[in-house]
């Protein structure tokens, strides 16, 4: 069991950032120990670039971290986690999981590198949280990104994509889920 004061708590918006009535923005004004991975482009994304900052700010954490990731940044993560240093990383919780094979191929997808969606497990624990009404993935599809990521599922049931249109504030019912995620954390995770 992991308590949130002994984590790092990096905050991975998707495209376009996170805004003001986000739910990241609420949890981040909220929690001090929450702080967002700051990515150069969010209009444009590109996986190289968005990978970077991601390990530059894990690099920044004195403590173990908990990834808290939403849309495009679940990909960010699932792919990244493949292919970087991880020891550091406690565990990720996974929001609306952006399914980036569907939309790598169409001519007004702005993002470069996403793609393919890794169907491995992932070397730490994870939850995906998806909702059954989400334009950017299906259920089906979430169902089996958690499964073949080793992630913990739960179903938010018709929240749309989760983002700042579903007007969730500081979405208690994902707080509680997030606290239930921390207290499944082994002690050892990301040490």
């Amino acid at each position: 069991m992991r308590e949130l004061a002994e984590l790092d708590v990096l905050i991975l918006p998707g495209w376009r950032n996170s805004g003001p009535d986000h739910w990241h923005s609420h949890w981040e004004a909220a929690f001090p120990r929450f702080r967002r991975v700051q990515q150069h482009d969010w209009e444009a994304p590109r996986y190289s670039d968005w990978a970077l900052c991601l390990t530059e700010a894990l690099d920044q954490c004195e403590r173990p971290a908990l990834l808290v990731a939403h849309s495009l940044g679940t990909a960010l993560v699932t792919r990244w986690a493949l292919e970087a240093d991880t020891r550091h990383v406690a565990g990720a919780f996974l929001v609306a999981p952006t399914d980036t094979d569907r939309f790598a191929s169409l001519p007004e997808t702005s993002f470069q590198g996403f793609d393919p969606v890794p169907m491995r497990p992932l070397p730490f624990p994870s939850c995906v949280v998806a909702s059954r009404n989400d334009e950017r993935v299906s259920m089906e599809r979430a169902r089996a990104f958690a499964g073949a990521w080793g992630s913990r599922f739960i179903d938010a049931g018709n929240q749309g994509h989760l983002g700042s249109a579903a007007r969730l504030g500081l979405w208690p019912q994902g707080l509680v889920w997030l606290g239930q995620f921390l207290a499944a954390l082994p002690a050892h995770a990301g040490v």
